[in-house]
């Protein structure tokens, strides 16, 4: 089983599109900080629960993934703190981080981080028959419809998904 560094708003997205257990069936283990669980994951009410009861695994930060955060806030000032633990987690561990928060992303990429999100969750979901194509359409159809306000996507990834299930 793989390993994957979460952020906190790729599970906001799901809870939005109340599908919050679809990113459990692929085989991975996500992981989070356990401060980051205990004060990032309060609104909505109930997402905590929901996702430990999921499978999200808290994990304390080693010294060298500590240290690594800390060196990031200067270096990267956009990021908040438990985003540099999210990206020093999967830099140090060598995993993915999960993360549709774009500053957090081209920090990721700076330090050679590979990157997963909510689009691309879905496409494996459906690319491993995990989902079926209607569940995948109902799904970007939702993240469409609370895209700019709950959700923040790229709409042009979700329109280009949306038009090639039509073919």
């Amino acid at each position: 089983m793989e390993y994957i560094s979460s952020d906190t708003n790729v599970w906001i997205d799901f809870s939005v599109i109340n599908c919050i257990e679809l990113p459990f069936y692929l085989p991975y283990t996500y992981i989070m900080d356990v401060d980051a669980i205990d004060d990032e994951l309060l609104s909505p009410a109930g997402l905590r629960g929901k996702l430990l009861r999921c499978g999200l695994v808290s994990v304390e930060l080693t010294i060298e993934e500590f240290n690594l955060a800390e060196e990031f806030g200067p270096r990267y000032p956009k990021l908040s703190i438990y985003d540099r633990i999210a990206l020093a987690i999967a830099k140090v561990r060598g995993i993915v981080l999960l993360t549709g928060d774009g500053a957090l992303r081209k920090a990721a990429k700076s330090e050679n981080v590979n990157i997963l999100g909510t689009i691309g969750i879905l496409d494996q979901l459906l690319d491993g028959n995990y989902i079926t194509e209607h569940e995948y359409e109902r799904c970007l159809l939702e993240l469409q419809k609370h895209n700019g306000q709950e959700v923040r996507l790229p709409k042009n990834e979700i329109n280009s998904r949306l038009l090639r299930l039509k073919k």
